[in-house]
Formats: C-alpha cells, structure tokens, sequence
C-alpha cells in the first residue's frame, strides 16, 4: 500500500489534471475478487482437546521429576526471588541481604517471606504469576543486625550571600540471614502445607 500510495503523489505531481488521474488511481486501488479469495481462512480445524490433553500430560510428568528429585534431595542448592520492602531479592541460604530504610522487625527475629516470585534449583525453576502460591515454598531468615549507614554530608552555599549550611543524614539499614528455602510440598499436590508458626510474617 505504501508503495502505492508513492505512486499517486509522484503521479498526481506530473499530471495536470489531477482529478481524473485520482479517480483512475483510486480504481487500481481497489480490491479484486482474486485479492478476496487469498484471506480466505482455512477449512482444516486443528483438535485443541488433543493439543490440551497432551499438554497436560507432559506437565504432569514434569512435575512427577520434580517431586522425585526434592524427595531424594537431588534437586542441589535452590534459590528464590523475594519481594521484600518494595525491592526484589535474589537469594539463597545462607546469604545475608541488606533491606534498606525502616523495618520494624528488631535483632534476633525469625521471619518468613512469604511473597516468593520465583524459586528453582539446578533442573527446574518455579515461576509465579506474579507470586507463587502460598505454601508452596518457605524462606526462613533471620535479623541479625540493625544499623545506621555512613554518614553522608549535604553542603550548600551560595556565594557572596554569607550564606552556608551542612547537614548530615544516616539512614537506618537492616541485614537478614537467609536460613532456609524448602519447598513444602509437592508440586501441583493437593495436599495442603503444615506451616510453622513464626514470630513475625512479612
């Protein structure tokens, strides 16, 4: 269309009279029955059943290799995306995070992280839409210290106005110690997770 659509700018340029050379155009333009008949549809309808039940099938089996490795522990080191105070955090056990800001939880405070946006180890991965669901994995963790940051210096002046100030701002900082993330219970399993209470949930 582009193409022709050059053609009758380039036309209508050379041409004195450019009424009858538009309307001579505009029935080139026009689409044939031949043009029709290339978008017709095909007759062939493919089985969406059989597409869907093989679908279900390979998930099925995928998800039995999952649940035979974690019930031999051969699934290695997992790791897990966190939402943690806003940020997301890639972790696993035994990292130690730095949340920045204020966080009410105080030192020595077990903790789990229950929105858990993606966990996997060595042959799979879990992905949530956006979160997974609850109880299908567990992130235990740790306060261990609660601090301020360096001290950063806010200077201004404006010259020749005997004008300057200097401020100072440190702004609180807490570090986790990831102690564990386990998965909880089998994947695509009815059965519900046995959740132990902790002190604190965030």
């Amino acid at each position: 269309m582009s193409f022709l659509a050059l053609s009758v700018r380039q036309m209508l340029r050379h041409v004195p009279n450019r009424t009858s050379a538009l309307a001579g155009y505009m029935r080139s333009l026009s689409i044939s029955p031949a043009l029709l008949q290339q978008n017709k549809q095909a007759t062939e309808s493919i089985d969406i059943s059989a597409i869907s039940k093989d679908h279900q099938k390979e998930c099925s089996n995928i998800c039995e290799r999952i649940n035979q490795q974690v019930a031999k522990s051969e699934q290695g080191r997992l790791f897990a995306v966190v939402h943690l105070c806003g940020k997301q955090f890639k972790i696993t056990p035994g990292d130690i995070i730095l949340v920045e800001g204020y966080w009410p939880p105080t030192i020595g405070d077990e903790i789990s992280l229950d929105k858990v946006l993606l966990a996997g180890a060595r042959d799979f991965t879990l992905v949530g839409r956006p979160i997974l669901e609850p109880g299908l994995v567990s992130v235990k963790a740790t306060v261990v210290e609660k601090t301020l940051t360096h001290t950063k210096t806010h200077f201004r002046k404006k010259r020749r106005k005997q004008y300057m100030r200097i401020n100072f701002q440190r702004s609180p900082n807490t570090m986790i110690r990831i102690n564990s993330i386990e998965l909880a219970r089998p994947v695509d399993g009815n059965s519900e997770a046995e959740v132990e209470p902790s002190k604190r949930l965030f």
